[in-house]
């Protein structure tokens, strides 16, 4: 099925929610209007906080990072929501986190590091760049966060909830079909079986 995106702008939003919360659209998303500022702050949040789940269209594995040459740091793009060292036996024991927007050693505790490195990384897209499911899953989110900072009506909150849990459902289903995903899991290079790591539980 093809999921057209040619609609998905930041105004269809903003104007989905509105309508959702019983207010009349907006012709440009003007944030000198107070209820259009908190909606789309609400949008933008929430966009992340979904897109940082890491889903199938926004998930790479293996990819390069360049250090560079000069200083050895690693820059990180700034539309990464989140990213870990790729399991491999050349980064075991190396635990990486971002620190002003580079990657860090935190077990050496260096910025620097001696050459590229392959990372899983979770990217952040514009609306127009996600899948329809994923689209409409934040875009009802937004509408119930937003009526219960703006209306406070339980009742209503409760209704877009509904909406909102439905959307999850089908943007979960959406997901599994592009991801080819099995019961026993996936890794990055095929269906096989991973077995069950006791020490990465105890680790955390």
């Amino acid at each position: 099925m093809t999921y057209t995106t040619e609609f998905q702008t930041e105004l269809a939003a903003v104007n989905e929610v509105l309508t959702s919360l019983g207010q009349t659209p907006v012709t440009n998303v003007d944030e000198s209007n107070p209820d259009v500022a908190v909606i789309t702050q609400t949008l933008n949040v929430t966009s992340r906080e979904i897109q940082g789940e890491g889903w199938n269209f926004n998930t790479e594995y293996d990819y390069e990072l360049a250090f560079d040459a000069i200083t050895g740091e690693i820059a990180i793009p700034a539309n990464v929501l989140r990213l870990d060292l790729t399991d491999d036996v050349q980064y075991r024991g190396i635990r990486s986190v971002i620190r002003q927007s580079k990657l860090y050693n935190a077990t050496d505790h260096t910025f620097v590091w001696t050459e590229n490195v392959d990372v899983d990384i979770v990217w952040w897209f514009e609306l127009s760049d996600c899948p329809r499911p994923i689209y409409d899953y934040i875009v009802a989110r937004t509408c119930a966060m937003s009526a219960n900072k703006l209306i406070g009506d339980p009742q209503l909150f409760q209704i877009l909830q509904s909406r909102e849990a439905y959307c999850r459902a089908f943007a979960l289903d959406f997901d599994c079909t592009q991801g080819d995903y099995t019961f026993f899991g996936q890794t990055k290079n095929g269906n096989t079986y991973t077995s069950y790591k006791p020490y990465t539980a105890l680790i955390r």
